[in-house]
């Protein structure tokens, strides 16, 4: 991974802290409650919420609140790891794992704010944390899924190594109407390959 260079910086010796991950351009770093103005500002964006699933609009501060007060508990439970997207201090998105330990596998998701869209960063963070799920969380696979409709972030999975494995036609509804969902996913066991496209591997 020339492009990406990634380590693991502690926050405290507490074992139980999560970690703070460095890329090239990114410092992703837990949720703290001073995230709280511009979580709103940019969750609460409509051209946001219309590409995910689980951002509610309009998005309010107890949405903020709620959310960054669940990060470090689900954390420690093994549940997952979310991360604020930060570039020179400044929060532009989210990207975490959501754990499912009884299959051993996870859930990717982000999403990056308007303002900085199309800079590469959602490709660059969610590298990142797909190496810190195979690499630190010991994690077989990792998958994630994308509202038909929404080729960016299908380019993000791809770059990323993840495959197209399938399309749920009609599978989910948002803002009473119904979309396909296109299901990508990547197992540990991909990364062995050497694939100069992929910035996992």
């Amino acid at each position: 991974m020339a492009a990406l260079i990634l380590w693991i910086l502690t926050l405290t010796s507490t074992a139980v802290n999560q970690p703070s991950l460095q890329t090239a351009r990114l410092l992703l770093r837990p949720f703290c409650l001073q995230d709280v103005e511009d979580l709103v500002r940019l969750a609460g964006d409509r051209h946001v919420a219309a590409t995910t699933l689980r951002i509610p609009h309009p998005y309010r501060e107890q949405d903020a609140v709620d959310f960054i007060s669940s990060c470090q508990p689900d954390f420690e439970q093994g549940l997952g790891a979310r991360f604020a997207i930060t570039v020179r201090d400044e929060l532009c998105g989210a990207v975490g794992l959501q754990v499912e330990r009884a299959h051993n596998h996870a859930e990717l998701g982000y999403w990056i704010g308007v303002p900085q869209w199309g800079r590469g960063y959602a490709t660059e963070a969610a590298a990142a944390v797909i190496r810190y799920g195979f690499d630190t969380l010991d994690l077989h696979r990792i998958h994630a899924s994308v509202l038909a409709g929404n080729p960016a972030s299908a380019r993000v999975l791809l770059k990323v190594g993840m495959r197209l494995e399938g399309r749920l036609r009609g599978h989910v509804r948002k803002w009473e109407k119904f979309y396909d969902l296109e299901c990508y996913g990547i197992l540990r066991s991909d990364c062995t390959r050497t694939e100069p496209s992929c910035l996992v591997c």
